[in-house]
């Protein structure tokens, strides 16, 4: 679990840890579909019974409603299936996987089986951090559907920890090109909406005096998730007779208000290269999408 060496704090935290799965399942309603696309101002899919849900809108209809008393100072419940058991815990979204084998239809039961794949404890210029990875099978009336993982990332800031900062990036850099490209910009208000749609309660991302005093950051973050379905946006709008096999995706850098997010995608036969950043800043997600 932990690199070679000495072990580590995170990994002793993380020693024991033996998270079990989980199943879960809920009927796939249009209207989180139809309010994602208001969201983004983006045409709406079609949304009768037996429509295919567009990949990863599947994130709006498998949702978790801890109950008040549970939740942290941070915004997210203080204990779960799959939160590890750290002392400080600092979490962000560091990417994920998804491979769909055939459509989700709107109106059906989604099942989905979760449970930890693998966790790791690595060390990097700005100290240590677990990496936590679930898996997630989705599956309607029995059939596998979609496979997806995601790429958790943690760390452990007890009280007492000295904060970390980080500054705004400067601007200057080049815009992401490509044959398909959007842009969003976003500001807290649409911050605050996708938060309420995805059930959210994450501070970093609605709460200033929280983020910049508590957490280090110089504004309000973009919420990874928002960036993933935006870079899935283009194949959607630009490529509506194809379908997505395939979507794997980093993020290596946030993205803070007030910022237009530019998405843009190179394409190569059934394959895009796709590239989303804050204008002028590098890009804060790289992603290759396989279509069909």
């Amino acid at each position: 679990m932990s690199e070679p060496g000495k072990q580590s704090v995170l990994a002793e935290s993380l020693r024991s840890w033996r998270p079990g799965t989980v199943e879960t399942s809920r009927r796939v309603d249009p209207w989180s579909a139809a309010a994602f696309a208001a969201l983004i101002d983006a045409d709406t899919p079609a949304l009768k019974e037996g429509d295919p849900l567009p990949p990863l809108w599947h994130w709006f209809t498998l949702l978790d409603h801890p109950a008040q008393a549970e939740i942290g100072e941070d915004g997210h419940p203080t204990a779960g299936p799959f939160l590890p058991p750290i002392p400080g815990r600092r979490r962000m979204f560091a990417g994920g996987r998804f491979s769909q084998d055939a459509p989700i239809p709107l109106g059906a039961e989604l099942a989905c089986r979760s449970a930890v794949a693998d966790v790791t404890v690595k060390s990097g210029r700005s100290g240590e951090m677990a990496f936590v990875t679930v898996r997630h099978e989705l599956s309607v009336a029995g059939e596998l559907v979609a496979t997806e993982e995601q790429d958790i990332v943690y760390r452990s800031e007890p009280e007492g920890t000295p904060r970390r900062t980080m500054t705004r990036p400067e601007g200057g850099e080049p815009a992401p090109d490509g044959e398909w490209s959007s842009a969003l910009p976003t500001d807290p208000v649409l911050l605050a909406r996708f938060s309420a749609l995805t059930y959210n309660g994450h501070r970093i991302h609605y709460d200033t005096p929280y983020v910049t005093e508590v957490e280090g950051y110089p504004d309000l973050v973009v919420h990874g998730p928002l960036l993933a379905l935006l870079a899935l946006e283009l194949p959607r709008v630009n490529a509506p007779g194809k379908t997505v096999r395939t979507f794997e995706y980093r993020l290596v850098r946030p993205a803070f208000v007030p910022a237009r997010i530019l998405s843009a995608a190179r394409c190569d036969g059934d394959r895009a290269q796709v590239t989303v950043a804050a204008e002028g800043v590098t890009p804060s997600l790289t992603a290759t999408v396989r279509l069909a």
